[in-house]
């Protein structure tokens, strides 16, 4: 029959419609299925791994995993990616170079502008929303990254965030960094997971590698032939290093020779399996001030012995790494998939030099330089606690040097050290096998590759808009065939004033120096083909080259919204809405622990004070008030014993004091008050008379505390160890009524308050 023209809602319906069902057809609609035989994909991303540290590419460090996985597939030796965490994620989901797609730096900070948004725009389409799009069921495990740090919190719109992004499912760490004993704050789906303590032997790897294990399960239980896409985007390698003591011990004693042998010998081994022709150099360490790694023969017997220890350990994290990948594809096998899985594993970046010339054993303190003579940036904690989850610790940049053999330089530079890295491909049944491919391939032409690979479609719109083209190529034809040529001959980068652009065999690169003007580079000139470790400087022998790719770097820099240039200072501006976060702030019991940026806008660089609001402390009543930091630091005040403690944690130096608390007792509250050199001194008074002091504490700055604030209860890492040991969280068993924070004004001198805050974001890469 027809239908009334007053008649709403059948538009598109294909079927027929009557008074009844006698008179009707019907017609059903279904989601988007993938193409018959598409294959799985798995794409495992790690942080900060340099060049040469897993088997395949050099390494001495055990990765059977890894190993197997190059036999059955593909190496690009020539693999290129951003300098940076941030920009290499977005770029690698989206296909688009980094600053087109709002990252030209990590996501901690907000300078204001178009290539800095750091957070993905809605015309920016991600490789999940193609790969759903396309009828991929979609998973993400691990390290996002790709959110402001303004908005991790559960008030902030989550626009950039993982399932606004094409995932399914998420679990994981938003931060860029993060403890791999007692992460601050994890994200599972689109809420914060709300846990007091993390179980005996927790370890963060292990977790997301369950996690990615049983999503994989769960799809397979009830579809057997929905192809999925998993993302796995690992907390390790990035600082703090922690690693298990199983792990540890594997390499104990390994790394006795130093960082100049275990370099010689990796380039000996890459040599030897064909990465690089005979005849390419390599130099034997960075010696460029604020670059330069110590000869390790130079080094005392201590230090020796202290500096191996912090490479033991990232040799037991990478290994950890590759124990996880062959949990995953023992998966896949059971499941008789992993010949049609697509699995690629690779870096985000080069290795690094933030530990600086002797590392650390106090990770947050090391990044709040100070004009201090007195602050120590690496605690003296005892060397065996390095690694374990009593500390947060790093490696000196001798091993970052080591880690990315045989390249110069580091993350954060746009030298072959910062953007070359390991690249593996698998897929038995549309691959070559145990291959080396020496094609230019940049990070932008992964998501086109594996869309090409699998041959699916990509949407040309995004939430109504038109969605910004990939600026990668499709790099199909270089690994199926050795004798394509890489249709990706262009490419610039920059990171902070440090530039580089590639074409052709060229490369035309600048370290920027803070002292000079960040618009005026000091460029070098590299033929890449007979200088594969940039090596030979041909700047003055060619100077036309250089005035040519010069011009070309610019054309590309406004082709891709990397104008205006920041520098260092400009990363510390905030947008002035934030203020509103230094306002008091009352948190009732039961609130769970407050995310990190927010608790730290309440006290950084200010007066500040901590009340407590008691119904009336009783006899036997005991636990936590209120915490704030873990391990690394931070400050707590708890009941024990008929006493008021005030424990502090000054980036793993723990301190306390006490005083008796009577009946009664309703209102505690601790003041702290910032003295010279970034010092605090604190006084905690009950019922406004002064009871006990903690003079003269070094600050905790940057990004310290990790974890945020915890009510009636210390969540998450420790910041007493001995007393997490005896009574756990230790929840307060009393009439706990509230915690206020109140701001002071700001103490700091607004300049120092930018270096501490440049500082923090730059070791949030």
């Amino acid at each position: 029959m027809p239908l009334p023209e007053h008649a709403r809602g059948y538009e598109q319906f294909a079927g027929t419609i009557g008074r009844t069902t006698a008179g009707s057809t019907p017609e059903w609609t279904y989601p988007p299925a993938a193409p018959a035989g598409a294959p799985n994909i798995i794409v495992v991303l790690v942080d900060d791994m340099g060049f040469s540290d897993i088997g395949p590419f050099g390494s001495e460090i055990a990765t059977p995993t890894l190993d197997l996985l190059a036999q059955n597939g593909i190496r690009l030796t020539n693999y290129h990616t951003t300098p940076l965490c941030s920009p290499s994620r977005a770029a690698l989901l989206t296909g688009i170079n980094s600053h087109r797609a709002g990252f030209g730096f990590v996501a901690n900070a907000d300078p204001g502008y178009p290539g800095l948004r750091l957070e993905l725009a809605d015309d920016v389409l991600t490789l999940p929303e193609i790969l759903r799009h396309n009828g991929y069921a979609t998973y993400a495990v691990g390290k996002w990254h790709l959110v402001r740090d303004a908005t991790l919190h559960p008030g902030a719109h989550r626009d950039s965030w993982p399932t606004q992004r094409g995932f399914d499912r998420y679990y994981g760490s938003l931060e860029g960094f993060n403890s791999y004993f007692h992460p601050n704050q994890l994200i599972s789906d689109s809420s914060a997971v709300d846990v007091d303590e993390y179980p005996q032997g927790y370890y963060v790897t292990d977790d997301l590698t369950d996690k990615a294990i049983s999503y994989l399960k769960d799809l397979r239980a009830h579809d057997a032939d929905k192809p999925f896409f998993l993302y796995f985007a690992h907390v390790a390698i990035h600082g703090p290093l922690q690693a298990k003591d199983a792990d540890i011990a594997k390499y104990r004693g390994r790394y006795a020779a130093g960082w100049d042998e275990l370099r010689r010998s990796r380039f000996a081994a890459q040599l030897a399996a064909g990465l690089f022709p005979p005849g390419t150099e390599q130099k034997p360490r960075n010696t460029e001030p604020g670059y330069e790694a110590q000869e390790w023969d130079s080094l005392s017997a201590e230090e020796q012995q202290r500096f191996a220890r912090y490479m033991e350990v990232y040799a037991a994290i990478v290994d950890n790494i590759d124990q996880s990948l062959g949990r995953l594809l023992d998966t896949v096998e059971q499941l008789g998939e992993l010949d049609n899985t697509i699995v690629v594993f690779t870096s985000d970046n080069g290795g690094t030099a933030e530990g600086g010339p002797v590392g650390t054993r106090s990770y947050l303190a090391e990044f709040a330089h100070v004009d201090d003579p007195d602050w120590v940036g690496d605690v003296p904690h005892d060397v065996d606690l390095i690694g374990t989850a009593r500390l947060g610790v790093h490696y000196p940049r001798g091993w970052g040097q080591a880690s990315n053999t045989p390249f110069r330089f580091y993350k954060g530079q746009t030298f072959a050290g910062g953007v070359r890295v390991p690249f593996v491909i698998s897929w038995p049944k549309g691959l070559p096998e145990n291959t080396l491919r020496d094609e230019y391939v940049y990070v932008t032409d992964l998501a086109p590759t594996l869309l090409e690979l699998a041959g699916l479609n990509r949407p040309s719109v995004r939430n109504g808009l038109p969605a910004k083209e990939f600026d990668g190529v499709p790099a199909t034809g270089v690994l199926r065939d050795p004798a394509v040529r890489s249709r990706h001959v262009e490419q610039y980068s920059e990171i902070t004033g440090h530039r580089g652009f590639y074409r052709d065999g060229w490369k035309l690169l600048a370290l920027h120096d803070p002292r000079h003007d960040v618009d005026d580079p000091r460029w070098q000139l590299f033929d890449v083909r007979t200088d594969p470790t940039e090596l030979h400087d041909l700047s003055e022998r060619y100077p036309e080259k250089v005035a040519e790719l010069a011009a070309a770097w610019d054309e590309a820099g406004w082709r891709n919204t990397v104008f205006p240039l920041i520098t260092r200072q400009d990363l510390a501006r905030r947008r002035p809405e934030e203020a509103r976060w230094s306002q008091p702030l009352r948190i009732l019991p039961g609130t769970p622990t407050l995310e990190r940026y927010r608790s730290q806008r309440l006290i950084a660089y200010r007066d500040f004070t901590v009340t407590v609001e008691l119904g009336g402390y009783a006899a036997g009543d005991e636990g936590v008030l209120v915490a704030h930091g873990d391990p690394q630091g931070g400050y707590l005040l708890y009941v024990l014993g008929g006493r008021i403690v005030f424990g502090y944690n000054g980036y793993g130096v723990y301190t306390e004091t006490s005083a008796p608390i009577p009946a009664g007792a309703r209102r505690i509250a601790l003041t702290a008050t910032v003295r010279p050199k970034l010092r605090w001194d604190f006084t905690v008074t009950i019922d406004d008379v002064p009871v006990a002091e903690l003079l003269d504490r070094v600050q905790l700055a940057g990004m310290s505390p990790w974890t945020g604030i915890s009510v009636g209860v210390d969540a998450r890492g420790p910041v007493a160890w001995e007393l997490r040991e005896q009574r756990g969280p230790f929840r307060y068993t009393g009439d706990l009524r509230a915690v206020v924070y109140t701001p002071g004004a700001l103490q700091v001198p607004a300049a120092a308050i930018r270096v501490l805050e440049t500082e923090a974001e730059l070791v949030g890469e």
